[in-house]
Formats: structure tokens, sequence, C-alpha cells
């Protein structure tokens, strides 16, 4: 080819495109024709009314050995009453309807970084980002239990974890005519994001029930006016199998195909940048995975348990967790295998984990997330200084030979057969492999594209300050100062490497620093921080290989 310059031009192209496509498009795996199996179309409403309750609302009840639950609780128009909740990590609002889980702010992530006082709020149970936890119990047609849509009694509505407890449990009861009666507890830890959900079944009838509790999560999509139009996310649903592991499944397949899906030992989950909230079973039992569309709008997905019958005079226990609060990768991974996952750092998760650990690490000596970018740059420019060291030597070699190749092209014109072979030989005469620039290059865009998204992913980097005017690394710089260094920085750099003989690409080269300061405004500081320490390393190890050529090559023209 021409010119080395042209292959690290492209090379350059495929990292932004690959980075491009990681905004754009929902990155993780897709669900597959097996993992989406058919299923028959269900109501999103039985006929008592209850929305968005799983099961087979319109079959014939079958004998008690088989038969599938369905909902039979009538709804009402009574929204029931508020329970506030408080505990060192969350706000909670529960209501005495269904026992539902609707709203809750994250004390320790604030709204905004200029309103401190302001906390997230990850549920609200009204549009817009309409985003509920919802739980219930279905029966066969005989048998009355309360759904999310029944109404239960509290002995309190203000429940506060005091200093000194450990623990917080806010009872809820429900009782049918029968004399069926449920005793619904949310029990909530010190410390903890997990909230365990136990629905006791206590059948005082004189006849046997049949019992099968579900638990699900339903929300609207997310509407964000202050997100970048440069940065998306994933907000949708997943789940985890043992076998399949980490599954997305999009808001528009829940539209296409309901999930119904057997599995033992995982969990469903509504994720969004940086939080999420999941239902995590009990281990060892096979529940059904489920997703539901509700008015086109809101989109559910849910588990539901296998049928058990409760005799007269018995009591039966449901018991799960429900996960509200931010994608910590750690806090995850202990509370169930593999919802760490959730922490999407996309296809090169093998690379990202390592670096996202790295960082935490690095983090937990500085002590701020904007120096512990700046460390692991340097580390990381460390661990592929060899593989830059090859890269700037052949740059350098290939600069001392540039006026050469001019003239070759001068002497041939047209003739491309002979000029390359000039060329071939000039390399071989000077040691020079003209690939040398650009490989080295290419085995580092993997690390490149995975620490974009550790950073992108990592919610311990939501609005955490760095120095001076950078007080949010999710954020853009507000001023526009890093970016304008790291345009600077490339500008720099351009001028160190050869320049090209051909004139187009000499003005690819030289417009290339502008557009990716233009590019770059919009990204989030903690990346575009990462950008330009980088090219700043670089700078001084190319100069610095440069330099020494140069001397080398002077020393034997003596």
């Amino acid at each position: 080819m021409d010119n080395i310059r042209l292959i690290l031009i492209f090379s350059l192209a495929a990292v932004s495109l690959l980075i491009y496509q990681a905004w754009v498009q929902d990155y993780g795996p897709a669900t597959t024709a097996r993992q989406l199996a058919s299923t028959t179309e269900k109501p999103a409403t039985s006929p008592g009314g209850s929305e968005g309750v799983p099961g087979l609302q319109n079959e014939t009840p079958k004998p008690p050995s088989s038969a599938l639950p369905v909902s039979t609780s009538p709804a009402t128009g009574d929204s029931g009453r508020i329970i506030t909740v408080q505990t060192d990590l969350m706000k909670v609002e529960i209501s005495t309807k269904g026992g539902t889980i609707a709203s809750a702010w994250l004390t320790e992530y604030a709204l905004a970084p200029e309103e401190p006082d302001v906390k997230f709020r990850l549920l609200k149970p009204d549009t817009p980002n309409m985003f509920v936890v919802q739980s219930g119990l279905i029966g066969s047609a005989s048998d009355s239990l309360p759904t999310h849509e029944a109404l239960f009694t509290t002995e309190s509505s203000q429940y506060t974890l005091e200093p000194g407890q450990t623990s917080l449990t806010v009872p809820l009861t429900w009782t049918s005519p029968n004399g069926v009666q449920v005793r619904k507890n949310l029990r909530f830890q010190r410390g903890s994001y997990v909230v365990e959900s136990t629905q006791e079944v206590l059948n005082n009838s004189v006849q046997p029930l049949i019992a099968r509790e579900y638990a699900q999560l339903q929300r609207t999509d997310l509407i964000d006016p202050n997100a970048s139009r440069f940065v998306s996310t994933y907000t949708g649903g997943v789940y985890y199998t043992p076998e399949d592991k980490y599954t997305k499944i999009s808001f528009d397949q829940m539209r296409e195909q309901k999930l119904d899906r057997s599995v033992t030992d995982g969990w469903v989950a509504m994720i969004q940048h940086y939080f999420m909230s999941a239902w995590i079973p009990p281990r060892g039992v096979s529940e059904t995975f489920y997703t539901n569309v509700l008015d086109g709008s809101r989109y559910i997905i849910g588990k539901y348990s296998p049928p058990v019958v409760v005799n007269a005079g018995a009591t039966h226990t449901f018991t799960n967790q429900v996960y509200i609060g931010p994608k910590l990768p750690s806090t995850l991974a202990a509370v169930a295998p593999g919802l760490e996952l959730t922490v999407d750092f996309g296809w090169l998760t093998v690379i990202a984990q390592p670096i996202h650990w790295l960082l935490d690490m690095i983090y937990t000596i500085v002590g701020n997330w904007g120096w512990a970018i700046v460390v692991l740059t340097i580390l990381i420019k460390l661990a592929f200084y060899k593989l830059s060291e090859a890269s700037y030597k052949s740059m350098a070699k290939m600069r001392q030979i540039t006026p050469r190749m001019q003239a070759l092209k001068d002497r041939y014109g047209d003739d491309k057969e002979r000029l390359n072979q000039a060329m071939m030989e000039m390399y071989k005469t000077e040691k020079i492999n003209p690939l040398g620039g650009c490989l080295p290059i290419l085995v580092q865009i993997p690390v490149f594209i995975a620490l974009y998204w550790v950073l992108l992913e990592s919610v311990e980097l939501r609005q955490a300050p760095f120095i001076l005017w950078i007080d949010n690394l999710s954020a853009p710089d507000p001023y526009f100062v890093l970016p304008l260094i790291m345009g600077i920085s490339m500008f720099v750099q351009s001028k160190l490497n050869p320049a090209p003989p051909d004139p187009i690409q000499a003005k690819v080269m030289m417009s290339l620093p502008f557009v990716f300061t233009i590019f770059f405004a919009f990204f989030p500081a903690g990346l575009v921080l990462y950008w330009t320490v980088n090219n700043l390393l670089s700078i001084a190890q190319q100069w610095h290989i440069t330099r020494n050529i140069d001397k080398e090559a002077a020393k034997r023209n003596r």
C-alpha cells in the first residue's frame, strides 16, 4: 500500500465504529427462538379483572393434581393505603393494594450533583417511567387468593430501621370469606438492597386449596430528557438460566412473542443505566419465567411457581428475594449467581471484568475515581509498552524514508507494479515491517473497547467528582476543556507521525483531531480523561523513541 498511515486511519475508523455501535445498539446476545418458546396467547386481563396476572385464565379447571391455578380475586377500585419504610439505604413506599412496592428512593444516590438532597427514585407507580415490584397468589377456579390487586391490612403506616436494628419486617394480612388467610411479609436488612418477600398461606377452610405464587416487575419505557443522544444504554428485561446464562429480552421482543420457560436456579430482572430490580426465586425449584405487555406500553417480566396443594388446616410459605438498587458487581455476585452480569460490559466482558476489578482496587488506594482512571491508564500503557514501542519505531523509520518514498512515486509515476516492487525492496533493505505500526494498535483495540464499557457502565463513577470544574465524571465536561486538550494531543501526535505523500490522506489526517474533538465533547468526562491521558503518554513515548532513532540515523550518516 502507498502509506502505512492509511492502515492506521482504517484502524481508527474501526475503533470509532465499534464504540458507536456500543452506544446505539443492544450489544447483548439476541434472544433465540428456542429461548422464546412458542406459547398460547393469554389475555392481559383475567375474567375477574386483575391486570397482568399470570396463568391460563381461560382454561377449564382440572383435578387438583394437575390443575394450573388461575386468578379469581376480584379487582377493586380502591388504590389502597401507602406504607412508608425508611432504612439506611432506601426509602420505600408499599401499597396495601397487593403489597406492591410502588416507590423506592436510593438514599445513597442523588438525582443530580447540584441537588444532593434530592434522591434518585428507581421505582415509581405512575407515568412517565412507571416501574413497580409486584407479587401475589393465584389459585384454581374455586380458590380465592390475593393477587397484586387485592387489598391487605397492616398494623402501621410507618416503619423505620432504627440505629442498632439489623432488620425490619413489614407485615400485611389478607383474609378470604371462607377463612383462608395470607400473610405477606417484606423484610428489609441493614446495609442491603435485598428485600426478602414471603407469602404464607394458612388454609383455615374445610377444603384443600391449590396455590401458586408469582412475582413480577412492571414498567414503561424509560424517558430521560437529560440523557445524552450520543450515549445509549439498554433499558429492558433480562433473565438468567444456568444453561444460557445472561439473556436480554427487549420490549420489542416482549411485544412480538411472550416468554414462557421453565427454569431452575435463575432470576428475572428489569435493568436500566446504573440501576435495576430483580426477582430471585429460591434455589432448586423449577419456576416458569414469563413476559407480558399491557396496553402496548407497560411491560412485565416475572416468574411463577409450580402449584402447591395446601390441605385444610395446613400452612405453606412461598419465599423469594427482590433486589432494588444499583448495579454494583461485587454486591450482585453475592446475591445470586450471574446477577453481576447485569453490569453489561458487552461481548468483551472477559476483559472488562478484570479491568473493572483493577479500577476498583486503585480507587481504594487513591480515593478519587478520576485519579483512579489516570493510574489505570498508566498501568494499561505500561502493559502495552513493548507493543507500542514496536509501533512507534516502525512509524519513526517510515518517517525517515518518506522523502525516498516520494522520490520513488515521482520516478515510477502510474506504474503501480514497479513502484510496489521498489518499495518492498526498500523495506527489506531498511529492515522495516510495513505493518509494524498497525498490528500492535489492532491488538490493543479490544482493551480500549472493554475499558469504554467499564467507564460507561460503572455506577461507581456516576456523579463522581475529579478536580476543579470536573465534578461529574459520568457527564460531559461542562466547559469542553478536556475534549480540547484531547484534540490538541491528537494534533501533536499527527505531527510526530510521517506525513502521507498523498494530499487527500494528508487532509484526512489533519482533520481527525478536529472531528474527534467535536465527537468527544459529548462523551462522559471519565472517558475523555482516559483518552487524553493515553494520548499524552503516547506522545511522550513516541517522542522519546523518534528522537533515539533520529540520533542513531545521524551517527550512521556521519
